[in-house]
């Protein structure tokens, strides 16, 4: 197998669009689908048709619930309209988007059904179409989106943290209709009116129990709350809800609200990751200076957890790290030595077996990969690396736990093998898998329907975020991000 030269959309932090820098990690483009189609580039009928390829192989286990029928049909859909030998007119639009439209309202559960409509918006953004598609004399969608998020019930997700997370979703849920309102340049809606929705949804932070939970969903709402402008609510009517939320960070011990994972983690995990995310949301806040003091020295507080969290789950957090320190403009003072930090990030490779469990070890390439190809070391990214990766699911068989959760891993892993143009390697026969394809392999494996897997919608947000990948590079940053200034940053001349 040869795999270089890696044909990577960027080549160093310099290169990183606003989105990136937003909407870096694949947690939330695969877990809550929002800034899925990062690094456009231009249509490929190859890549397209491994899509639909895919789509197919759902489709004859049986897989057709509303979420996976929505997702088929928006892949489609942006297929269709990248591509370059098609030309459709509005009301060819218009007929193809019904379909999609009826798929988003057929999601029983509230939150799905924000989810869809919200990846929907954003599509519609990014493949540079009119919103009157979605806003006209007949159909308010993003109203209509906007409602179903005021009925998400605290304390649903059903996963190792039920009963941790209270008002967690419906707040992950505001962010994304936040930030598809704003791409469809719709974002003077949630301040004006008889609600102001982002005040309502800063209140949510306070229904978030786990430190852990309101960290990090917090991070990206405080984040998106920025992006759109909006940010005088951050510091509304005596409370300062950045301020409040490191300082709630800082009572993890006392409240004890740890939460659990699918593999053991460090403690000291548990406490650098909302720490790190938040430190994304003071980057775009504009009083950066102010915050990195809150309480005590904030970079120096990551800085010393970064250096006791395990080795493995240092894969997971170094690029998290590198991008917040990046927006903040403190890189070269905090990392002074970047080609010795990711050498030795992206080095553990060789220490991990992907196959061994479904999110440590299962997703550390993931984040080793992308990684490197954000810092322009994908020289450090070879065949060998991308054997063990591809090869890696069979190893899932272990535990019922791991079998119902490989679509998480194998969506993180189609997302970033996309991003390095290495996808085909999941769809050629391999010996691992008995000559099958591991996309074929891994879908033949799901139970009946697909029922059981309750993460397999990861799968289709990483399938629709490579469909919206090829909307060509003339259509990169949408003007909600491009317009965005990244505030309070010390640049260092010749320096990332």
């Amino acid at each position: 197998m040869t795999s270089a030269p890696f044909a990577v959309p960027v080549d160093g932090l310099r290169h990183l669009s606003h989105e990136t820098r937003v909407i870096a990690t694949p947690w939330s483009r695969m877990v809550r689908g929002i800034g899925l189609g990062q690094y456009p580039v231009a249509h490929d009928p190859a890549a397209a048709a491994r899509i639909r390829h895919a789509f197919s192989l759902l489709d004859a286990k049986g897989v057709d619930d509303a979420y996976t029928r929505f997702s088929r049909l928006l892949a489609g859909f942006a297929l269709d309209v990248t591509d370059p030998g098609r030309a459709l007119r509005t009301t060819d639009l218009q007929r193809d988007l019904r379909p999609v439209l009826a798929a988003v309202r057929a999601e029983e559960n509230p939150y799905f059904r924000v989810m869809a409509g919200c990846i929907l918006m954003d599509a519609v953004a990014k493949l540079g179409l009119d919103r009157a598609l979605l806003v006209n004399a007949e159909t308010d969608f993003p109203a209509e989106i906007l409602a179903v998020a005021d009925t998400i019930e605290p304390d649903r997700i059903k996963d190792e943290n039920a009963g941790r997370h209270g008002h967690y979703e419906k707040l992950s849920a505001y962010t994304a209709v936040f930030l598809a309102m704003g791409q469809l340049g719709l974002k003077d809606r949630l301040v004006t009116g008889r609600r102001n929705h982002v005040r309502e949804a800063l209140r949510l932070l306070d229904k978030i129990p786990a430190p852990f939970f309101r960290g990090r969903g917090g991070a990206m709402l405080l984040s998106v709350i920025s992006l759109l402008g909006h940010e005088r609510f951050i510091f509304d009517d005596g409370r300062d809800f950045v301020a409040e939320v490191l300082s709630y960070l800082d009572r993890a011990d006392e409240l004890n609200l740890f939460p659990a994972f699918p593999q053991p983690m460090s403690e000291n995990f548990t406490r650098i990751y909302p720490l790190l995310t938040m430190l994304n949301a003071v980057a775009m806040s504009g009083r950066a200076e102010a915050y990195l003091n809150h309480g005590r020295d904030r970079l120096a507080q990551a800085r010393e957890l970064f250096g006791r969290i395990t080795p493995v789950e240092r894969t997971h957090m170094g690029l998290y790290y590198l991008i917040a320190l990046h927006n903040l403009g403190r890189l070269h003072d905090q990392v002074p030595d970047l080609d010795a930090f990711v050498e030795d990030i992206v080095g553990q490779w060789a220490h991990i077996d992907p196959g061994a469990d479904y999110f440590l070890n299962g997703i550390a390439y993931t984040y080793i990969i992308q990684t490197a190809m954000l810092t322009g070391r994908m020289d450090l990214i070879g065949d060998r690396t991308l054997e063990r990766l591809v090869d890696g699911f069979p190893g899932l068989d272990r535990t019922d736990d791991d079998r119902i959760n490989r679509p998480y891993p194998f969506a993180y892993a189609l997302n970033v093998l996309g991003e390095v143009g290495a996808a085909h390697l999941l769809f050629e026969p391999r010996d691992a898998y008995a000559g099958a394809t591991p996309v074929a392999w891994v879908v033949d494996r799901l139970s009946p329907g697909g029922r059981d897997e309750h993460r397999l919608y990861m799968l289709n947000h990483a399938l629709v975020g490579q469909a919206l990948r090829l909307r060509g590079p003339g259509r990169g940053e949408t003007p909600l991000f491009r317009d965005f200034a990244f505030a309070d940053r010390r640049r260092v001349p010749g320096r990332p």
